[in-house]
């Protein structure tokens, strides 16, 4: 199902759009069975697309506004360039929607926007190539385009409009879905491939179809690549839901088709480093195509090391062409695993979670055969180690360990691999001191001699050991265990804190390695004694649909505070939580709470197609459920037991339909401590 409004102005107005509005990016469950339909084998014959794009779209940084322009469009292309990207392998300057005039000429012509792009498109086209770059550009397959402007959609004019494009030495063409008329999709879209054809001009295509009749199982003979989603946003929770829609289908990909998750979001703001580089790692395990959505013009270093991580675009184009394959995603914890040309495997453990997670598998599960030992190659810190078959990290929230792991005959020059872990994720109290434990263990098939190990925290946090730091030899599967206390400063605020772990040891050969992982911590504030108003408490985490989790309003759906007084089948409450499925809010109860109470519902400021369901959870245990609820439904109440519980997670879901208005809000909501 669709969502019936977006972020952006593009998505609000789609006209007679065939089925309803744009797909949402819904948290789906993780679908591990191969697809019932047989991919087809065929594939455009052309040679290109034999690895998945990569280039820059302007959609997610500047949408329709003035700035996109030609000067905008050179600019990108000399970024290219002078930031090395063009080296790392992206070589399309994509243009999106409203490059062009709203009507058009007295022939049926397309006319660019004279403003944006004075000298027109072809000049475009000619400098981008001057740089060694390719240009795409934007139109739907129906009578408009997306944007509520409404600029001229190719739906009629599909031989005219790929003319004009080859003309100008366009060699990209996003087709969209929107203003189509109910035309059948496969007739709209092989109707612009033939047209494309007819041009002679090689032209990359791509089906910009949403997924929603399904392209993996039909468009390999007609495009390049299709999306399989909704738009994505940049936050966490879309990103993860577009990941678990795309990643079932890897059987579809190959060289010259690829499943399209859409573009990158990577520095865009709204997601943390941590979580774009999984964001950028698990889109090159899926040999996703890799599109650039965020403004280069003003990248942080960070973004532009993400982007250029040279060993991990490797994995994405890797001329073997497949998508990575799930093997295991227990309690969120990731495993996929991508084939390679030369044999080796790319892995990647990824953590869905809110805390670290250790995540764990071996040489062999992820298909390589029994050797005496591999080599494992780190593809974010750019560093080698052996292990005798295990693949394991303690994996930062919402982090992703990327490794390629290979039976390469000369494992035995790199030092072993070391696992760090924490034997919790703790939550502290400000003035308070927090027992914890550490593990260094082996994974190498050769000892890990000298070894030492080191816990610290921010600036002014007292971390003691209370045992051993050192060890003189590690062998295979053994560990060295560290007690450590730590203590938080009075008054320190809450919120998540790094604890940094770090091992240094050296190799038999005496070559010295370390390495360290990033531990995320809590600090909380104890609840008061007596009844609380949920909305007024201090939240340790939240996920959510669409926009943030908001106080005491409903979602609203876009920026902070942008929500209305919470209403539910006409009744207005004070106080409560505003959500959006699918969403998760943590509340710290300290084991000093006894009840959570709710009238729950979907709210009023949506239209009638929301269905959601609201869950209690008590420290990992489901202590409660609304069941299904609708809009044409009171609010419903909800109370859950959660004596003893160190946090309290307030869970909204899309009842299982695909997130469609899902507007839910936690009206009244109080906890007694």
């Amino acid at each position: 199902m669709r969502h019936p409004h977006t972020r952006t102005a593009r998505r609000r107005v789609v006209g007679a759009l065939a089925g309803g509005l744009l797909c949402t990016t819904a948290l789906a469950a993780p679908a591990l069975a191969a697809p019932a339909h047989e991919p087809p084998s065929a594939a455009p014959a052309d040679g290109l697309a034999l690895t998945p794009p990569m280039g820059f779209n302007n959609w997610n940084s500047t949408g329709c506004r003035s700035e996109f322009n030609e000067a905008m469009v050179k600019g990108i292309a000399d970024i290219f360039v002078k930031k090395g990207l063009k080296n790392a392998g992206y070589r399309y300057v994509n243009l999106d929607d409203c490059w062009a005039l709203p009507s058009r000429d007295a022939n049926g012509k397309l006319v660019p926007d004279p403003d944006r792009f004075p000298r027109g498109i072809k000049a475009v086209a000619d400098y981008v190539h001057s740089k060694g770059l390719k240009l795409g550009i934007y139109t739907s397959a129906g009578t408009k385009t997306c944007n509520e402007a409404g600029f001229p959609g190719a739906l009629g004019h599909e031989y005219s409009d790929a003319q004009q494009f080859a003309d100008w030495g366009v060699d990209y063409l996003k087709y969209d879905n929107c203003n189509n008329q109910g035309v059948d999709a496969k007739l709209r879209y092989n109707t612009m491939r033939d047209a494309l054809k007819a041009t002679g001009r090689p032209m990359v295509y791509s089906l910009c179809e949403w997924g929603e009749n399904k392209p993996w199982e039909w468009a390999s003979d007609v495009g390049h690549l299709w999306r399989t989603t909704g738009d994505i946003s940049d936050s966490w929770s879309s990103m993860l839901s577009i990941l678990k829609q795309n990643l079932p289908l890897a059987q579809y990909a190959g060289p010259g088709h690829w499943n399209d998750p859409d573009m990158l979001e990577v520095g865009n703001g709204g997601m943390t480093a941590t979580e774009y580089r999984s964001h950028f790692s698990m889109w090159s395990v899926m040999a996703a195509p890799l599109l650039i959505g965020s403004d280069l013009r003003k990248a942080s270093d960070t973004t532009l090391g993400i982007l250029d991580n040279k060993e991990v675009i490797a994995v994405d184009q890797d001329p073997l062409g497949k998508q990575g394959t799930v093997l295991s995603s227990e309690g969120g914890r990731w495993v996929v695993a991508k084939q390679m040309k030369d044999g080796s495997r790319a892995v990647a453990l990824f953590n869905e979670t809110g805390s670290p997670q250790r995540i764990a598998t071996t040489a062999q599960a992820v298909g390589l055969p029994r050797a005496h030992a591999y080599t494992l190659r780190d593809l974010w810190q750019h560093r080698s180690y052996n292990t005798a078959g295990a693949i394991s990290a303690t994996v930062p929230a919402h982090g992703t360990v990327l490794v390629r792991v290979s039976t390469d005959v000369r494992w035995a020059r790199n030092p072993s691999a070391v696992e760090l872990g924490l034997t919790e994720s703790p939550l502290l109290e400000a003035g308070r001191t927090v027992a914890l434990d550490s593990t260094v263990t082996d994974l190498g098939r050769t000892p890990a001699h000298h070894v030492s190990v080191k816990l610290s925290g921010p600036r002014g946090w007292r971390v003691k050991a209370d045992s051993p730091t050192t060890a003189r030899m590690l062998r295979t599967g053994r560990s060295l265990r560290t007690k450590w206390k730590v203590a938080v400063p009075v008054g320190t605020k809450a919120g998540t804190y790094d604890l940094t772990l770090k091992a240094m040891y050296r190799s038999p050969a005496g070559v010295r390695a370390d390495t360290e992982v990033p531990l995320a911590t809590t600090v909380v504030v104890a609840p008061p004694s007596g009844v609380s108003s949920l909305g007024d408490l201090p939240w340790m985490s939240t996920t959510n649909g669409w926009g943030p989790v908001e106080r005491n309003t409903s979602n609203g759906e876009s920026d902070a505070g942008d929500g209305h007084p919470i209403t539910i089948n006409g009744t207005v409450h004070a106080k409560g939580i505003g959500a959006h499925a699918q969403s998760t809010v943590e509340i710290y109860a300290g084991k000093a709470c006894e009840k959570v109470t709710a009238n729950v519902g979907v709210d009023d400021e949506e239209g009638a197609d929301g269905t959601v369901a609201f869950e209690i959870w008590a420290d990992g245990a489901k202590v409660a459920s609304s069941g299904t609820l609708t809009n044409a439904m009171p609010a419903q109440p909800i109370s859950a037991d959660v004596t003893g519980a160190g946090v309290v997670r307030l869970v909204v879901t899309d009842a299982g339909d695909g997130v469609t208005s899902d507007h839910g809000d936690w009206a009244d909501a109080e906890l007694s401590c």
